[in-house]
């Protein structure tokens, strides 16, 4: 692993936010040059590390992330300032939601499909599925792009802390976790839920939903599963090492 350049802190953290953008966008979940990641670096997650505006999450390096301060609107004015949206949302999700330590959002397609249907909700018809089982919001005010207002309105949504997805209507997903490695794993495993659903749809026929009681026990047990989040990311950065180690960089 390279050493991190003099005078960069919060190393290991970017190097994981990093390995989530190049893994992203492996998986094609990525937006080209738009939607971002941010992790909080102070205790009450006002200053975060975020993607500079409009880099391609394929050729993100962990020496590239910036610090976004969310009291500080000149911030927008700095090198590689974020773009005004990302300020707004990631801004917003900071400043109002203590325990969302790092926050991803992104376009992926079988999200933002279900966040393009009347009836938004997941309903658990896998494993999968029963991770989000009672653990999501959907916002159905999409109200455009996500500037200062429309991040504080959809921060305002996560008043539950046991919801830590919020599928935005008309829009894609945003979740929220305590680190990185959750983060990006509840991001992965969403988007995968969501595949199941809507190919179990386009079947047309009809769905065998899992009954709540099963799908709460399983959603605890996925819970209280140990370190896969921590393997997960420590996996993908081990394969990135081998193939496109500049990420570390």
């Amino acid at each position: 692993m390279n050493s991190h350049p003099q005078n960069m802190t919060h190393w290991n953290e970017r190097v994981d936010m990093a390995a989530a953008f190049r893994w992203t966008a492996r998986l094609n979940m990525h937006e080209g040059v738009a939607n971002h990641f941010s992790l909080a670096i102070n205790d009450d997650g006002t200053r975060f590390l975020m993607n500079p505006n409009q880099m391609h999450f394929s050729r993100i390096k962990a020496s590239d992330m910036i610090v976004v301060d969310a009291n500080d609107p000149d911030t927008l004015k700095g090198p590689n300032a974020p773009d005004p949206t990302a300020w707004g949302l990631h801004g917003g999700i900071h400043r109002l939601v203590p325990h969302a330590r790092c926050a991803m959002h992104v376009h992926s397609i079988f999200a933002t499909v279900l966040a393009s249907l009347k009836d938004s909700r997941l309903p658990p018809i896998d494993q999968n599925c029963c991770t989000f089982f009672n653990r999501y919001v959907i916002d159905d005010g999409y109200g455009g792009l996500a500037f200062e207002s429309e991040g504080a309105r959809c921060a305002a949504l996560f008043s539950d802390p046991k919801q830590k997805v919020m599928i935005m209507g008309n829009h894609g997903v945003l979740v929220i976790g305590a680190t990185v490695a959750e983060t990006f794993n509840r991001m992965y495993y969403f988007e995968r839920a969501a595949e199941t659903y809507i190919r179990a749809l386009q079947t047309g026929q009809e769905l065998r939903i899992l009954p709540d009681e099963i799908a709460e026990k399983t959603a605890q047990e996925l819970e209280a599963y140990p370190e896969q989040d921590v393997r997960h990311l420590a996996e993908l950065r081990a394969v990135l090492d081998a193939e496109h180690a500049d990420y570390a960089t």
